[in-house]
């Protein structure tokens, strides 16, 4: 165990170098972890000893599980004969890793750019768009979330992502999710591209309703705009299908991925599109439209090792047979305690529980990280918690989740006296949704906490 007085001195390090108001958000939700021993579904939290389930994974990072052997030993390898390489040098690794998203990905997408992160291949795929159809407007989902880099924000759904960074790229629209006749009054003749996730992510674990994303696909076909799917938090298995796309047999224009196609142990990201007008002749004309210092040799043998896992055991498989367990553990317990769940959520291993006030999903993650369960609330819905545990879980481990969860639910409703009647006055119910009310109150908890622990301690 990582001792006390070191745990502190990274928390002052920290706080001191890059963020106070993180620490303070870690510490107040007991997720002030120090992540040590990474295999499989979880960690060891160097701070306690205590074995976790991540039940996060960096949003979809883990998919082949934490420190997978068979992705660390690629990188090992790698090590002995590559390194970054030189942007816009080819080289065997990178050959090998465009063939191979060439070969498993939907249809005709088979033109591949390297890029170095999930924003960069959201960067490449609106400029693009943009320059191929000769248009300048982006259509968007509301609540959706595309990255933090600079077109990449500006096509976020929520405008808190962006309103410290405005003017962003202009002639952005937005329409809601699965509101495909919203979708068709906002497309027009200088519509350049509808950017989509299968399943929206950070909005709170919405997949894509029958049809929707078959209707914009006909709505690009009919209006020449491109479609551009977003498989960054769902690609590669997490949905129950290599690509979430493939629920609804949509083929888009264009697709990014990253996050598990590192294999958690790398970042690299593509955007691949198909080699269809007007497509084809712009990028002819442009092969240099966006230059990026992605696609390191490194990450890509490690992506090659990464993407032979998920077919060499079916990962997409076993996230559907387990995630049809966890999606009926989780909606008994929503049946239980009607009060205070609103819906259970989900695709494959990428789940939601959604409840009735905002300030419910902070209280679940305090709740659940104390029963070693590492989850976090959706960025743009915190009263939606999610969970998005690696695709390699075994049914034995889902189902301690999924008893970890009706415990820490448990838990929960024994604050709930309290906190529901409060919740009924508009202005108490402001203060409980409020994220700068929930960390002090929180982080008093758990000084209180601290401090009766020492107590014991020198009583003992």
């Amino acid at each position: 165990m990582i001792p006390k007085t070191e745990k502190q001195a990274i928390a002052a390090r920290f706080a001191r170098h890059l963020s106070r108001g993180q620490v303070a958000y870690l510490r107040a939700g007991h997720l002030d972890v120090l992540e040590t021993a990474r295999r499989g579904i979880g960690f060891v939290d160097g701070g306690t000893g205590r074995s976790m389930i991540d039940a996060f994974t960096s949003a979809g990072c883990f998919n082949v599980g934490r420190g997978n052997p068979r992705v660390l030993a690629a990188l090992r390898e790698a090590l002995h004969t590559w390194d970054m390489g030189t942007p816009g040098v080819d080289s065997a690794p990178r050959r090998a890793l465009r063939a191979r998203l060439a070969e498993i990905a939907p249809g005709d997408l088979d033109r591949v750019l390297l890029c170095a992160g999930g924003g960069d291949a959201v960067d490449a795929a609106l400029k693009l768009a943009r320059g191929a159809t000769g248009r300048p407007e982006i259509l968007a989902a509301t609540k959706a979330y595309h990255g933090h880099t600079g077109f990449a924000l500006s096509v976020n759904g929520k405008a808190h992502y962006r309103d410290y960074c405005e003017p962003l790229m202009p002639a952005v629209r937005f329409a809601p999710f699965n509101d495909l006749e919203e979708a068709r009054r906002q497309v027009g003749p200088n519509t350049a591209a509808i950017l989509v996730e299968p399943v929206q992510g950070e909005a709170g674990i919405y997949p894509a309703a029958p049809g929707y994303l078959e209707g914009l696909r006909g709505l690009c076909d009919e209006t020449g705009a491109l479609l551009v799917a977003d498989e960054i938090q769902t690609g590669f298995g997490r949905t129950g299908r290599l690509f979430a796309c493939e629920h609804a047999g949509v083929v888009p224009d264009l697709m990014t991925v990253a996050k598990s196609l590192g294999g958690g142990v790398y970042p690299v990201a593509a955007l691949l599109w198909r080699e269809v007008e007007p497509l084809a002749s712009w990028t002819a004309a442009h092969p240099d439209f966006h230059r990026t210092t992605g696609g390191s040799e490194l990450g890509c043998a490690t992506a090659l090792a990464a993407i032979d896992e998920v077919l060499d055991r079916r990962l997409w498989e076993n996230a559907a047979a387990r995630g049809e367990e966890l999606m009926a553990a989780l909606s008994d317990l929503a049946r239980q305690n009607s009060r205070i769940v609103r819906e259970v959520r989900g695709l494959g291993l990428m789940v939601g529980i959604e409840y009735i006030h905002e300030f419910l999903g902070p209280m679940m993650s305090d709740a659940l990280a104390r029963r070693g369960v590492f989850a976090a609330y959706s960025g743009n819905a915190p009263q939606v918690m999610r969970f998005m545990i690696p695709l390699t879980a075994t049914q034995d481990e889902v189902k301690e989740l999924a008893e970890a969860i009706a415990g820490a639910v448990g838990d929960m409703r024994k604050l709930l006296p309290l906190a529901l009647p409060a919740a009924r006055v508009p202005a108490l119910r402001r203060l409980l949704n409020d994220e700068g009310a929930q960390i002090r109150l929180f982080g008093a908890l758990r000084s209180m906490e601290d401090l009766l622990a020492r107590v014991r301690r020198r009583r003992k």
